[in-house]
């Protein structure tokens, strides 16, 4: 892999935002019929599990049938950025491959302020990263409480890996590491456990940060997966999605990603992606995504969001609202509103919505308090 390629800009592809968008929603799947299958291309990258209703509701969002995965199916395990993500359970060696650090460099920066005191002590990040996988997957010998394994990590662990927490108030190992360290040592959350469960993941043999200097499988390569469902982007863009260097992700960047223009502006795509992005039509899908969405999960609000007052609205510093989309066009955010077990749905639209739009964001509210398990409410609009 290389650097990106310099195209001439009179031969790189044109596109509108129009496009880049309707683009991007067709490669997340936000155009497939409710309960049309139990999978998820997206499934490749991981679907963050956070908020109430987390990555199940993204995969029913995109027409899987995310209520009958079982633990066979899918697994949770902390990743990117140190979020819980949701993956195919025959899936989690790869993924453990795809995921690790690229480097010292890039496990340093992951790991935020974890990394001084073990520079300072002369440990390598990606040593201490094995160290920490090591002796978490020896205390992980049945399904273990997070707190239970952090008290045993903080009496098996140095000065260096540890740290005072003033609202615990308490000293326990750092929380990036803690994190990162969990998939490496063979072991997965178990859904819907709080505080969270881990356990050994059957028939996986711990990599323990011990990689091959082959490539990651490109199904789940990670600079790979960002251009393939949130292209066009660009390295500065995936690097933050990534919480990786950027001289790392250039390095890593694909011989097949191909520059475009999206309103004038460079990003790339993967080669074979290029006609589709060329033609793609925005279509009249209607789906309500949680607040986590990968769709929103992107760097560029601004191409998901021109107006600022609207990316206000939706990226708030604190309490962040769902979204509702129309061909992957964000037109409204809504937020819950609970009542004596019933659930309503508050939207509040950032453009007129046609009568077919209500009528099927209606439908969409109905279908969350079904997975939520209340009485529906319907949706309750603003304006």
């Amino acid at each position: 892999m290389s650097a990106p390629r310099t195209t001439v800009a009179v031969m790189a592809l044109g596109v509108s935002r129009r496009r880049a968008i309707a683009f991007r929603a067709r490669a997340q799947q936000l155009d497939r019929a409710p309960g049309s299958n139990d999978d998820c291309a997206l499934l490749d990258a991981g679907v963050q599990d956070t908020g109430p209703d987390g990555a199940r509701w993204a995969l029913v969002a995109r027409g899987a049938d995310a209520l009958a995965a079982t633990p066979d199916a899918l697994s949770l395990a902390w990743t990117l950025r140190g979020a819980p993500h949701a993956y195919r359970t025959h899936d989690l060696p790869a993924i453990a491959a795809a995921t690790a650090p690229f480097s010292d460099a890039d496990a340093a920066k992951r790991i935020f302020d974890a990394n001084r005191p073990l520079k300072q002590a002369g440990i390598g990040t990606c040593d201490a990263l094995r160290a920490v996988a090591t002796e978490m997957r020896d205390i992980v010998r049945s399904p273990t409480v997070k707190g239970e394994l952090s008290r045993q990590l903080t009496e098996r662990m140095p000065e260096p890996y540890r740290r005072y927490c003033r609202p615990c108030d308490a000293v326990h190992l750092y929380e990036q590491p803690f994190r990162l360290a969990a998939l490496q040592a063979g072991l997965r959350l178990q859904p819907g456990t709080s505080p969270p469960v881990l356990e050994r993941i059957p028939g996986m043999r711990p990599p323990l940060f011990h990689h091959s200097d082959e490539p990651a499988d490109p199904r789940f390569d990670v600079v790979r997966a960002t251009l393939r469902f949130h292209g066009p982007t660009t390295p500065a863009m995936t690097a933050q999605v990534l919480d990786a260097p950027i001289r790392e992700v250039k390095e890593r960047w694909p011989d097949d990603a191909v520059e475009v223009r999206v309103e004038g502006e460079p990003a790339w795509v993967l080669e074979h992606d290029v006609d589709e992005l060329a033609g793609a039509e925005p279509t009249d899908d209607v789906r309500l995504l949680s607040a986590f969405d990968p769709l929103l999960q992107a760097r560029d609000r601004d191409l998901l969001l021109p107006d600022p007052a609207a990316r206000a609205a939706l990226w708030p510093r604190l309490g962040r609202p769902g979204a509702i989309t129309v061909g992957g066009e964000i037109v409204a955010t809504w937020r819950p509103r609970t009542s004596r077990g019933s659930l309503a749905v508050r939207v509040a639209p950032l453009r007129a919505l046609t009568a077919g739009e209500r009528a099927e964001t209606q439908d969409w509210a109905e279908r969350l308090a079904e997975f939520r398990g209340v009485t529906p409410g319907g949706a309750e609009f603003s304006d």
